[in-house]
């Protein structure tokens, strides 16, 4: 049984069947879902290139199915080497100093203090910025902001960098060098893990205490862990023929931080606007943070952001295969 389960492989025609039935139901509940309070013009421009989006997915998986099924495959029958991997990244991150991962949660912490010190103490910024039907303190606006966001940043940050820090792996010719990106974002859920918890905890101080709404953390951390895992399938192969991708997205992120609605509310813009924001995929997330924990809303009641951001995380995660698998003969030539 054991090594049925280590070994198992679904056929070719069985994986383009299971993604296309699934293409169908997204298409068809797109198709058929209406918000009576949309705008009929806008709701069918976003069904046509959704579903646009969708058939063409569709097509490309079908053409492109071995090199496309080739990652997740690996990664699958290496769950147990990455697991234990991972562990041990994060341990060795820390080794040797007196205080070991306290380091990896002190910074980000002495972020958000400074923050909310700067912003909502000194600038009363903090009032506009919070204002929503909740009446959301500004400092648990912040922190539900700056929690996935940092997750985001260092998953990132560190999945770019796993090819260049691996690379006396990457050289040998029977190691999985596919699974070392996934090691880095894991190894960042792990200070997440704790990070959430504090988040946890000053919801409750200000009487936002933990709800069924509130489980959809775990939702929206999966979300962030598949997103920046399929950026860094891109960006770490990149990485290893460019070196300045790291300088880049370092500039990225600082862009991000502000394009996203962490330090500032959506709400204040109007309709119009908020459409446009809400192209960042990391949008849904950060505001997917503060409704699990202010609000009594379901991730679902989002129709449209939540799958606009399975789309585009799905055919991102494609492109990051395609990649990956098209630089992967090169590495050890590079590096």
């Amino acid at each position: 049984m054991k090594h049925f389960k280590e070994n198992f492989h679904i056929s070719k025609p069985l994986g383009i069947a299971i993604f296309s039935i699934l293409m169908l139901i997204m298409a068809l509940v797109i198709g058929f879902h209406h918000n009576p309070y949309a705008v009929y013009k806008d709701e069918l421009t976003k069904k046509i290139i959704a579903i646009a989006i969708i058939v063409a997915a569709e097509v490309a998986f079908i053409l492109l199915y071995d090199k496309v099924t080739v990652l997740p495959i690996e990664l699958w029958q290496n769950r147990h080497l990455i697991w234990k991997l991972a562990r041990n990244d994060f341990k060795k991150r820390y080794a040797g100093s007196y205080l070991g991962a306290v380091w990896a949660m002190v910074q980000p912490v002495v972020t958000v203090i400074m923050y909310y010190i700067v912003f909502d103490v000194i600038m009363g910024a903090g009032d506009q910025a919070g204002a929503r039907e909740t009446s959301i303190p500004y400092v648990l606006f912040l922190t539900a902001g700056l929690v996935p966001w940092f997750y985001f940043s260092e998953a990132l940050n560190n999945g770019t960098q796993a090819l260049i820090e691996y690379s006396y792996l990457v050289k040998k010719v029977v190691f999985k060098i596919s699974i070392l990106p996934i090691i880095k974002v894991i190894a960042a859920t792990f200070i997440h893990a704790f990070f959430v918890i504090v988040m946890l905890i000053i919801a409750a101080i200000y009487g936002f205490y933990p709800t069924i709404y509130t489980i959809q953390i775990l939702y929206y951390s999966l979300c962030t862990f598949i997103f920046v895992l399929a950026l860094c399938y891109s960006t770490c192969a990149i990485m290893v023929f460019f070196k300045d991708i790291a300088q880049i997205i370092s500039i990225l992120l600082q862009i991000g931080m502000w394009a996203t609605p962490i330090l500032w509310n959506i709400a204040t813009f109007d309709l119009k606007i908020q459409t446009y924001i809400k192209i960042n995929p990391l949008v849904y997330i950060v505001e997917g943070y503060r409704s699990s924990i202010c609000e009594k809303q379901w991730f679902f009641e989002d129709f449209y952001s939540t799958m606009y951001f399975w789309i585009f995380t799905v055919v991102l995660f494609g492109i990051g295969c395609l990649i990956f698998k098209r630089l992967k003969p090169h590495f050890a030539d590079v590096l």
